[in-house]
């Protein structure tokens, strides 16, 4: 069962879902969480046919566990999406989020993942769980800027299917979002001037405390 023959399905199975004992299982993963099955839940509950559900495995949960990012609240975005548009509206919800954010990654977007996380997430701790309870399992661990370095030391880092865990912003990283808006001027800076002057300039314009510009403008440089 699949989105684009879900409802076939059930039109097949109706008369069965009132007198019998019908199993929805995933081969991989857990129904609905970004799997088939929504419909078919719908569908039972709109005609008051009972429904119960068994916990079953998710990559979720452990990826989540294993990150070392706070979990107390989280919110779960499914798959990353493919194109350009709607990646800007994901990495937006992923900036504006407050809770740690949770997504399915596919390798073949891993390397676009990370060019874009060592831009936006920098400050964030970021966690990326491969093949999880499979042979090859293994959780990369860092911030948005240097996990790009972290993960692609070895190519087999880069195949498999991945779990990624970002922490959400806090109070404590207004300062460092209020340094991403000039982070085309602070650049340009860089290119004239030392790291000691660059750190004067934009402590002197932004009032940020110099101990806290520093440790971003070297960040930055680092991220070069």
């Amino acid at each position: 069962m699949h989105d684009y023959n879900e409802k076939l399905i059930i039109q097949k199975i109706d008369k069965d879902l009132y007198s019998k004992k019908i199993v929805l299982i995933s081969d991989a993963g857990s129904p609905l969480i970004s799997d088939p099955g929504f419909k078919l839940i719908q569908h039972c509950i709109k005609n008051s046919i009972k429904i119960t559900t068994v916990p079953g495995p998710s990559s979720i949960i452990p990826a989540l566990q294993l990150s070392g990012i706070p979990i107390n609240e989280f919110c779960f975005l499914g798959f990353f999406p493919k194109n350009k548009n709607e990646i800007n509206n994901f990495i937006k919800k992923i900036k504006d989020s407050n809770k740690t954010v949770v997504f399915f990654l596919s390798s073949h977007k891993l390397r676009i993942f990370l060019d874009i996380a060592e831009k936006e997430c920098g400050e964030r701790s970021v966690s990326i769980s491969k093949e999880l309870t499979k042979m090859n399992e293994n959780t990369f661990r860092g911030k948005g800027y240097d996990l790009k370095k972290i993960i692609t030391k070895s190519d087999e880092s880069l195949r498999g299917e991945f779990v990624v865990v970002i922490e959400g912003k806090s109070q404590k990283r207004t300062q460092s979002l209020e340094l991403d808006v000039y982070r085309t001027e602070i650049n340009k800076l860089l290119l004239k001037f030392s790291l000691t002057d660059v750190v004067q300039i934009v402590h002197k314009f932004t009032g940020i405390t110099k101990n806290k510009v520093y440790k971003w403008v070297l960040n930055l440089k680092k991220s070069y």
